[in-house]
């Protein structure tokens, strides 16, 4: 007999059928599991765009769940409605003794499922969650002290000491399916348009992004065809390198158990490009540590004594930056990558963040918020890890002093500008040497390509290496004496 009579399996950044833990957990444990998704209007009301990639992603990867569930002879409520409110009713509704759901990590999220819970509890209703999007979580993996890492090196060896095949094996789900509850009689089948929610339809199907459980899939299967290459092709924008599966670990739509597994796998067979794979989603695995033990960072910067530097925060400058025209290529092909498609190539990001905090001097919050209107896989604890890192204000950061080129990086990693001319193709005439500088080419050689600075291309907003110097001066002044051993390095 299971433990449970009846159960409510709550959806949210765990779009898929299989392998899912929580699911897994209610199916296992449960007579007649129930499930739900809500597309929670306190998290959708405040969306800057009515016009959203992530929204429209979502809606078509529930429908295709809500399909999946259905073959297994389940179904899934579809709510628009505000998940704090409308879970405990449901559950009241349902006459269920337990809601199911895999953990969340943002403190907006906790927040949300503290309350839940507290309101489950004065009903006699259960509230377990589970470990789903993490291999590692919370206070899993820490230091030999008990505490927690700030450094990454460390944190990886322990991780990987830590893992073993357990950590990675499915949950099976088909094995259940005579536990789905069916569909109640007059249920709605159907899941609400993006019109109903709020929202107009995107050109999210002419990207290359393929969405639900069978579009993970999809690009699971092809990165695994092209895995040993990663070490060396992830750094060029312009060549298929990465996984392209960020979104889909951030909707859940593919599980980061089944991508570890296949990873740690291949790294033991020798592939150079599956460890530094591996290595990647334990990044991931670290930030949400990191955000876990440090909640602050969410809006200070992890080391306090960052908080000191006095940015510029130009706001035209800025706005430059948001829409590609600083009058740098490569940062300007990569923030115009970011506006056409909600993606960027992560050597991009580095490069275009490190020019908006080095070059321009302009809080890293500034970025990370339009990183977080803007990226189709923006996650809380990697955008704000990765701005903290470029920024030099976060653990295990990019030191203050080492600041990226924006030229001599554009010249090692679109060599030939096949990227940038796809994003800047008033650039296209310009030779594969020119095009990563072009305020350099005298009138005489403008003129002679059919092009000219200022008119086809803004020139650049600030002189990189004054703009170097400045932010060296204000990084050793915040700091005071433990800026002074700085050793001024650029790449």
């Amino acid at each position: 007999m299971s433990p449970h009579r009846s159960a409510l399996m709550w959806f949210r950044r765990d779009l898929r059928a299989f392998d899912n833990a929580a699911l897994h957990a209610a199916l296992s444990a449960s007579e007649r599991v129930h499930c739900v998704f809500v597309f929670d209007r306190d998290i959708l009301d405040a969306l800057p765009s009515r016009s959203d990639r992530r929204v429209e992603f979502i809606r078509e990867s529930v429908a295709e769940l809500a399909s999946a569930l259905a073959a297994l002879g389940g179904h899934l409520y579809v709510l628009h409605d505000r998940a704090v409110a409308a879970i405990p009713a449901l559950a009241r509704t349902l006459d269920v003794d337990v809601v199911f759901a895999n953990h969340d990590y943002e403190p907006n999220a906790v927040a949300r499922d503290h309350t839940v819970a507290a309101t489950l509890r004065e009903a006699g209703i259960a509230f377990a969650t589970r470990k789903d999007q993490v291999i590692f979580e919370r206070d899993e993996v820490l230091t030999g002290s008990g505490k927690f890492f700030s450094v990454f090196t460390p944190y990886k060896n322990a991780w990987l000491k830590r893992l073993e095949a357990f950590y990675v094996k499915p949950y099976p789900v088909d094995k259940y399916r005579a536990r789905f509850a069916p569909a109640p009689d007059g249920a709605p089948n159907d899941v609400p348009t993006l019109s109903a929610l709020g929202f107009e339809p995107t050109h999210l199907r002419l990207l290359k992004l393929p969405t639900g459980m069978s579009g993970g899939a999809e690009l699971m299967a092809a990165f695994i065809e092209r895995m040993d290459r990663y070490a060396d092709a992830r750094n060029f924008p312009a060549i298929k390198g990465p996984s392209y599966l960020s979104t889909h670990l951030r909707f859940g739509t593919v599980s980061i158990r089944a991508l570890a597994a296949t990873a740690w796998q291949r790294w033991q067979e020798g592939s150079r490009g599956a460890e530094v794979w591996l290595s990647e989603l334990i990044w991931r695995d670290f930030y949400f540590h990191i955000l876990h033990h440090n909640p602050h960072v969410v809006t200070r910067s992890f080391k306090p004594e960052y908080d000191a530097i006095r940015w510029q925060n130009d706001a035209a400058q800025f706005s430059a930056w948001c829409e590609g025209r600083t009058g740098y290529p490569i940062v300007d092909a990569a923030m115009r990558q970011l506006n056409q498609t909600g993606y960027m190539h992560n050597r991009l990001r580095m490069i275009v963040a490190s020019f908006l905090t080095k070059d321009l001097l302009i809080d890293w919050r500034w970025g990370e918020r339009y990183f977080a209107q803007s990226l189709n896989d923006y996650d809380l604890a990697a955008n704000n890890g990765g701005w903290q890192w470029a920024a030099s204000t976060g653990c295990d950061a990019q030191p203050y002093f080492r600041i990226f080129n924006p030229v001599s990086q554009s010249e090692k990693f679109d060599p030939d500008g096949a990227f940038i001319r796809r994003y800047v193709p008033e650039l296209a005439p310009l030779s594969d040497r020119d095009i990563h500088a072009p305020w350099q080419l005298s009138p005489v050689e403008q003129r002679a390509r059919g092009f000219q600075l200022g008119r086809d291309y803004p020139p650049p907003i600030v002189d990189h290496a004054a703009a170097r110097t400045r932010t060296l001066v204000e990084f050793k002044r915040a700091l005071g004496s433990r800026g002074d051993a700085a050793v001024s390095l650029e790449e």
